[in-house]
Formats: structure tokens, sequence, C-alpha cells
């Protein structure tokens, strides 16, 4: 029986995928980035710990038509869609369906609007800052990341309230 695979879309500095690695031991876990230093730092978090459920990290802008993978059963992707452009959302979704059977699931983290209203004052603070910083970012309402996702192919499973206002978002693909 072969163990679940999931991609971590934009895995930053590498230490969540550390964290999942080791609480989800049974999981075959592929870190990706598409900055260089974060796949330096990466690198760097793994030498640290000997974990053989995590690969050697890979190069993927999401935006690329073609993944350097071909298939998993899950994507992952915490803090991203609201530091780039709304258009990294629907490459996101377009690029998981293209390496995921039915049954797949895709798990977004990180903070939402919901009916265009911001769910905490800090949340609309942190949206003014990353608009200043690029009029592309900013953070996304969490019916816009539905529609990407159903037009996709992908159903939302479930949405669960996470510390700092943010949100874990889980789809199912069709």
């Amino acid at each position: 029986m072969r163990s679940a695979s999931v991609l971590e879309v934009s895995s930053g500095t590498g230490q969540h995928v550390v964290h999942f690695a080791r609480a989800m031991p049974h999981r075959v876990w592929q870190p990706t980035e598409r900055d260089a230093d974060c796949l330096r730092s990466i690198t760097a978090w793994l030498a640290m710990d000997e974990l053989d459920n995590v690969k050697a990290p890979l190069y993927l802008d999401v935006d690329d038509l073609v993944w350097p993978v071909a298939h998993v059963d899950a994507v992952v992707c915490i803090n991203m869609i609201h530091i780039a452009p709304s258009s990294a959302t629907d490459a996101l979704f377009r690029g998981a369906k293209t390496i995921m059977n039915t049954g797949g699931v895709a798990v977004l983290y990180g903070p939402f609007r919901r009916q265009g209203q911001h769910t905490s004052p800090s949340n609309e603070a942190f949206d003014r800052l990353l608009r200043a910083q690029n009029p592309e970012w900013g953070i996304r309402d969490l019916e816009d990341v539905v529609h990407v996702a159903d037009k996709e192919g992908f159903d939302l499973q479930e949405s669960c309230g996470m510390p700092a206002n943010n949100l874990t978002v889980i789809f199912r693909k069709r």
C-alpha cells in the first residue's frame, strides 16, 4: 500500500512541511517554492531533521502550466493567495486539478474575507498593508475562492476558524 502524497505549494522557509511531516509520518511530503532563498531554507530545515517522508524541495511557480510532479493525493497551500495576484488562486486550482485524481484534497490556510467583509480589524489592517505593498495583493473573499475552485472541479468541504483570524479551507476534487 502506498503512502498518500502531499504537495505543499509555496513552502516558504520549510518550517511548515517539517512540522506536518513529523505530525503525519504516514504521508509523503513534497515541498515546493519559486524563491531561491526559500528553496535553500527548506533544504536547511530538512538537513536539521532526518525525515524520510519529505522529498527534496522542487522549484514551482504556481503559474507554470506544467508542474514538476505527476501525481499527488493532496495539495496544501499556506499563506500564499493573499501575497500574490488573484490570478495565482486560479493557477493553484488549475495546477492541482492536473495532478490529482477524483477525491483529491486541496487545503488552503490564511486570512479570508467573508461576503466582502473582513473578519477582524487586524485582518483589515493587514489587507491595507498588503495592498500598499502591491495593489494586486490582498485578502481574498472566501466566496470568490470557492467560485474559482468550483470552476476547476473542486467542491468546498469545510471551512474551519483558526487562530489569528485565519481559516483552513478544505476542497475535494470532483
